[in-house]
Parts: C-alpha cells; sequence; structure tokens
C-alpha cells in the first residue's frame, strides 16, 4: 500500500490562482508528486504520457469542461479505474448526479477547506484500494 507522498497526481484547472490553491493545499496533506495541466487537452496529453493515481479536476472550464474529459478518462482502457474528482463551484443536484453517472468518484463544491480535500480524497483513495495515510 502506498502513502500519499507516493501517489501521482494531476490537478486540471484553467484558472491560476485556483491551480495554486488547490497545489497548495494537497502539498499539506502529504502529496508530493503533483502536475498541472491548464485545461482538458493538456490533461489529455499528459493523461497519454504518465499513469496518474488521481485527476482532480475543474468542471468549467474553456474549450473542454472536466465533465467532457471525465467521459473521456472514463472511455479508455488504461485509465477507465482512475479516481477522478470534479471540483466546481456548481453544487446543483442534477450536476451531481450527472457527474456520478458520468462515473466521477468524488465532488468537491468551491470554495471547500483543507479538512474537506482531506476527507474527500481519502474517501475517494479508499474506494480504489489505496491507504488513508498521512505522510509520516
Amino acid at each position: 500500500m502506498r502513502a500519499r507522498q507516493d501517489l501521482e497526481v494531476l490537478i486540471v484547472e484553467d484558472r491560476q490562482v485556483m491551480l495554486k490553491i488547490i497545489r497548495r493545499l494537497m502539498v499539506q496533506l502529504g502529496y508530493a508528486r503533483v502536475d498541472e495541466a491548464a485545461n482538458g487537452l493538456q490533461a489529455i496529453e499528459k493523461i497519454r504520457q504518465k499513469r496518474y493515481d488521481l485527476i482532480l479536476s475543474d468542471w468549467n472550464m474553456d474549450g473542454m469542461s472536466g465533465f467532457d474529459l471525465l467521459k473521456i478518462v472514463r472511455s479508455e482502457p488504461e485509465t477507465h479505474e482512475t479516481p477522478f474528482v470534479l471540483v466546481t463551484a456548481e453544487s446543483k443536484p442534477e450536476n451531481i448526479l450527472a457527474a456520478k453517472a458520468a462515473g466521477a468518484t468524488g465532488y468537491l463544491v468551491k470554495p471547500f477547506k483543507l479538512d474537506v480535500l482531506e476527507k474527500t480524497l481519502d474517501s475517494v483513495l479508499a474506494k480504489n484500494g489505496f491507504v488513508s495515510l498521512a505522510s509520516a
């Protein structure tokens, strides 16, 4: 079983300020291997070049939404099981249901605090057989 610092994480976010905030929170939680993509197309390139243990993606992005990215990730055999968390300001029940139906492993509503991020990621990763351990 692997600890947080050993997991490969991809954050997909088109707003630089939010990207920096999420990255900082991930590092505070002990995630050390964090890559970034500024949009869905960049994310696809990275995902096809490297295996990720966790993907966090904004829903609303120019070019390709996080929801469309999720559908692509779920359609490819290499990434079908990769834990995928949609991060969005949209808290509408129909969006949450659509995300779940498309295969999202988790859903985070912005703004969120460190403890909410931690609980969400621990839950998502536990569903996929990863141990829920803080970095030592």
